[in-house]
């Protein structure tokens, strides 16, 4: 490779044509959105989540940014800033690896197999040592509320008055308007 650069232009455009949509930002090869599906065969199934990728001037010799836009509950994803806890993108990140190998293999496997004793997002990992049933169905109600077609393309929400409670129901008073007290 005869520069970063280069090499850049190279990994977004094997990116660009692979089965993934891919969205500049300002027209340049810095930032961008990829579309990703999630791994057949987990709870995260039927998701799709719009990731923001960030490479570094030192790209490929420094890892890309990776982050998810849309929320997503995972015990090494934080779920407010969307940033992702993954070894082999913030430590162990070689020249060797390309854009595709974040979307085909790490992310994947991050989705397939959470690490929850090192969690960005302690309410996930805690639920996920403590009940994997009801870890798994919260994931799911998450790509069913945040992991749409359409969220996948929406801006990220600030903040909602139907954010998922504790037990997993919308906490909005609207949900239970109209019902009499007991």
């Amino acid at each position: 490779m005869s520069s970063p650069s280069k090499r850049r232009e190279m990994d977004m455009m094997k990116l660009m044509m692979s089965d993934y949509k891919v969205e500049t930002i300002n027209d340049g090869m810095q930032e961008f959105f990829v579309e990703f599906h999630g791994p057949n065969d987990s709870p995260y199934q039927g998701g799709l989540w719009k990731i923001r990728v960030e490479l570094p001037d030192a790209y490929p010799y420094k890892s890309p940014s990776i982050g998810f836009v849309n929320k997503i509950y995972h015990p090494n994803v934080d779920e407010m800033s969307g940033s992702v806890c993954l070894d082999v993108i913030n430590q162990t990140w070689s020249p060797m690896f390309d854009l595709v190998n974040v979307f085909e293999v790490f992310l994947p496997q991050l989705l397939l197999y959470p690490n929850p004793t090192d969690p960005l997002n302690g309410e996930a990992a805690a639920l996920m040592m403590r009940d994997r049933t009801a870890y798994e169905q919260r994931v799911k109600e998450y790509c069913e509320r945040y992991a749409r077609p359409e969220d996948a393309g929406a801006a990220p929400e600030e903040s909602s008055d139907e954010e998922l409670s504790e037990d997993g129901y919308a906490s909005s008073d609207d949900s239970v308007a109209g019902e009499a007290d007991p």
